[in-house]
Order: structure tokens, then sequence, then C-alpha cells
């Protein structure tokens, strides 16, 4: 059995997540200590955000040692225990591999600098005067006794990684098969041994699909992944890649498992959470038309097999919390948690934590940074996160006295958190709800409620339905429901060959029969 068909991520943002030593900041031990937490929550598998030597002007996203964890988190051999402690429970961890940049601060980007040629020169991107700029990206300029520009990812002092150009149309842009790209690639390759060699079970991808440049349709990136994943398959084959790239025809083509739905571009992925008027609002003015049409589209082009990732969050988005509430938050997880792909559960959001407004950017976060406070674990100080006076925490706490809490919903039995436990369990033992199980959509449209869809094969099969609307609505279907598996609000009325949905309902049936 392939573990990923049945995981269920947590993604933790380490310098947040729990302080074990006092210094304000998360760390490995702190990771280890709520370990439990998060196998009892029912997840099986962590996405641990970047962890590798950093000065941090990017989170961690700027890395300055691949080879190193970051000390203020711990040791590599803390590293390595995490792992370990990991797997005896019977989970698995990812880590974030960043490919496409570093910092300046990396001995490799010291070394590209230097006006001789060396064994790095070509590890970056650089044009060959300091008056030309690489055109369609950043740049830093004026920095080196070398003569050129370097093209940057991001920030800018993110140097972009060199890994060629498909399309070149200047001297300096060199061939994905040239020598300093495919020296790139290659310890690239070295940084994913050191790691899977220390027990990690493989990587979330940082952008992956932008690694090869002037790459219009992807084809260099495609061929760069397939690559890493024919040096996988011959020397770490359980290992698993998944990708920040969201267009799944081109990420699964290159070898990744599976694809995160992203946030930004085609997906409209945040007209379900984030925007004006959220589709799970319980206002009920929402609009899960367009996610769905671009669902579909996706979800072809993977040959239907379910490996499209949605997330609760993540550390570059809105907390859920800071637009839905309530009722509105359960449904919005009976939702994520019975969709195809591995759900992601961005730490803190079982909980509802809040989005922490008005913070000054720490560490790059910008207006992410109200995202990324600290788990709040219980009602001591600093809500349990860290032992540090409050104004040495990484980021400030959500100030207010009623903020969520893990160990206060743990002991409510109408909480988030145990609702979220609740539909968790009933997703792991129902093989109809599980990652690579089909979809099929039953019910949906332009500013229409509910949303049903059907998944599973054959008889197996489990119809869904949401109303995150507070008003009452009604759908046409020659389906018949059988057995609730679960429910969430007062249900739903058959008759004929209509349902008729109460407000702010979700709820999972099997199929009786077709009519």
């Amino acid at each position: 059995m392939n573990w990923l068909d049945e995981a269920i991520f947590y993604e933790i943002y380490p310098q947040s997540f729990c302080d074990s030593n006092g210094d304000g900041i998360g760390d490995f031990n702190g990771i280890i200590s709520r370990l439990d937490y998060i196998k009892n929550l029912g997840c099986n598998a962590i996405w641990m955000n970047p962890c590798f030597d950093s000065p941090f002007g990017d989170a961690g996203y700027d890395v300055s040692d691949y080879y190193k964890a970051a000390p203020r988190y711990g040791t590599n051999e803390d590293l390595q225990r995490l792992f370990e402690l990991v797997h005896s429970r019977g989970m698995h961890i990812l880590l974030d591999l960043v490919p496409g940049h570093t910092s300046i601060q990396h001995p490799w980007f010291q070394k590209s600098m230097k006006a001789e040629k060396n064994e790095y020169t070509d590890r970056y991107i650089w044009t060959s005067s300091v008056w030309e700029e690489p055109q369609g990206i950043g740049s830093i300029k004026g920095i080196s006794e070398r003569d050129g520009v370097a093209a940057v990812n991001f920030f800018s002092h993110q140097p972009a990684l060199n890994y060629g150009f498909y399309k070149r149309t200047r001297p300096w842009q060199q061939s994905p098969e040239d020598e300093g790209p495919r020296a790139t690639l290659e310890e690239m390759k070295n940084v994913m041994r050191f790691w899977l060699n220390m027990g990690c079970d493989g990587f979330r991808v940082d952008m992956a699909g932008s690694l090869v440049k002037n790459d219009e349709n992807s084809k260099g990136t495609i061929a760069l992944w397939q690559n890493v994943r024919a040096f996988l398959d011959r020397e770490y084959p359980d290992a698993k890649l998944i990708s920040e790239w969201g267009e799944p025809d081109k990420s699964l083509k290159g070898g990744f498992h599976m694809d995160f739905l992203l946030h930004f571009g085609p997906s409209h992925y945040n007209d379900l959470f984030r925007c004006k008027e959220p589709f799970f609002s319980s206002r009920g003015r929402g609009d899960a038309g367009l996610f769905v049409k671009n669902y579909i589209e996706n979800y072809e082009k993977t040959n239907r097999q379910g490996l499209i990732c949605i997330p609760s969050g993540n550390h570059d988005m809105d907390r859920l919390a800071r637009h839905l509430h309530d009722d509105e938050l359960k449904i919005a997880f009976a939702f994520l948690l019975s969709m195809p792909g591995a759900p992601f559960i961005y730490y803190g959001d079982e909980i509802g934590m809040r989005y922490v407004e008005n913070l000054t950017s720490v560490e790059g976060g910008y207006g992410r940074t109200g995202s990324r406070s600290p788990m709040q674990w219980d009602s001591t100080k600093n809500a349990g996160f860290s032992t540090a006076e409050a104004d040495k925490l990484y980021i400030p706490l959500d100030p207010y006295e009623d903020r969520p809490t893990a160990e206060a919903q743990m002991q409510d039995a109408d909480s988030l958190y145990n609702e979220v436990r609740k539909l968790i369990g009933i997703r792991r033992n129902t093989p109809a709800l599980q990652n690579t199980s089909r979809i099929d959509f039953v019910f949906t449209g332009k500013n229409k409620y509910p949303l049903a869809y059907l998944r599973g094969n054959g008889k197996d099969r489990i119809l869904v339905i949401i109303n995150p609307s507070k008003e009452s609505v009604s759908f046409p279907t020659k389906l018949k429901v059988g057995e609730q598996i679960y429910q969430m609000g007062k249900g739903l009325i058959q008759g004929g060959n209509m349902i008729t949905v109460y407000g702010q309902t979700a709820a999972f049936y099997t199929v009786a029969q077709r009519g």
C-alpha cells in the first residue's frame, strides 16, 4: 500500500509551533513534544516548512546551507531524532525543499560573484554585463567584482539557481544540458540524498514549476523533474514528491506524486474561503462554480487519479478564520476532508486560530505575518507556546482573551477540533472518501447552493452534500440516499427526485440506488 494514498498531512511552521528552550522560537524538540497531539488529531503525515540554515530574510526560504539544520531549531541529530520518532508513531514526514534559489549568503553564491572562473561561476543565472538585466526576472546588480547581473526568484536577496533556459535568446543564457545547469541539478540530488539517508520520507518542493527559465510550456522543467524521478526510482523508490506547481498535468508528468492547488492563479480556490463573499460564508452569496470548473479541468488532466491537494491554508495565505467563523469552519472542513488528494491542515486551523491583524512584518512575512503567529496550546503563559517573555516571541500571539486553544477545544465535544477529528476518522475508515477515490460532481453552478458530489467507484459510493448557506436549498437528483455516514446541521429531506438541504448542513450518505 502506498502510504500517500491514505495520507492526511499536518503542516508545521517550525518557528511558530512549539518552543522547548524558552528563546521564543519553535524548535525540533518542541515539535517532538507535540507529535502525539498530531497523531491523536488523526493526521498521519507532516509537512515541515524549511528548517535548513538561513539568515531568515524569507522565513527560511532563503537557504544558506542545504546540509545543515538551522541552529535555532536544533542540530542535524535532533532532526534525525524527529524523523525516527515520527516513524515510531506510524507517521511520515516531508521536508520543504527550495531548489530554485538560495540566500545571497550561501557560499555557492559568494563564490559565483568572484571575477575568476570557478566551479560555482555558473551555479546561478548571471548576465554577461552589469548593464544588461534579465528580462522578466528580478535581479541583483552592483554587489560583486564579477561583471554581470544576477537573476532572483522572489525577494532581491534570493538569487536564482541556474537550471538553464529552454528558449535561449541571449549569449549568457545556458541550455539545461550545459555543464553549469547540470551541476546545479546534480547538487540538488545530493541534497535530497543527504536528507533521505537521514530518514525523511520525501519533499514538498517550493516553486517546482519555475526552475528552467523561458520555458513557456514547461517542457524543460518537466524533463528536469523526470530526471529527478528516475534518480529517486533507482535509489529511493519509496521517496515521495509533492509539488507547489498548480498545474497537475505538468507536475504529474514530471514525476510528482501530487500537486498543490495554489491560492493564486486560475484555481478560484479562494472563492471558497478568502474573498469578499466566500462560498463557505453562511450569507450564501458566494460562488463555487468557477472553482469546480477549473478543478474538473485539472482533474481530467490527471486521468481522474485524484492527485490534487487542497490545503486548509498555509503560511502564505490568510487564516481560514479571518473570513469564516463557527459552523462555517466546520462545514469548510467537511468539504476539505471529503475531497480527493491528500488533505493538508495548516497548524492551528483545526482549532480556528485567527489571523492576527496589524503586525509588523517578521522575516519577510509582510501581510502573511498574521497567519504565522504561535500555536495556541493552552491557557498558560504565551498560550503554552514558549516560556520566553512576550516581547521575545518570534511573532506576537493573538492578543484576545477568547483566543482558541487546543486544550480547551479538546475538552469541548462541540468544538471545531473535535469536528475535524471526527471527519478525519470517517475519512480514514471510508475507502470511498480517501485520496485517490473518484469524484463526480452532482450539483454545482454559478452562485448555486448546495455543492454535491459523489466519491467512490461502483457500489462503494458516498454522496457528499455541502450547504454553507443559512437558507434551506434544494437540488434535483435521481440518486437515492442510503445510510448516513456523517451529518453536521439539521440534514436533508428527500422527496421524489429532489433533495432539500437545511441551512448550514454538511452530510455524507451512502447511495442506496440509482433511479
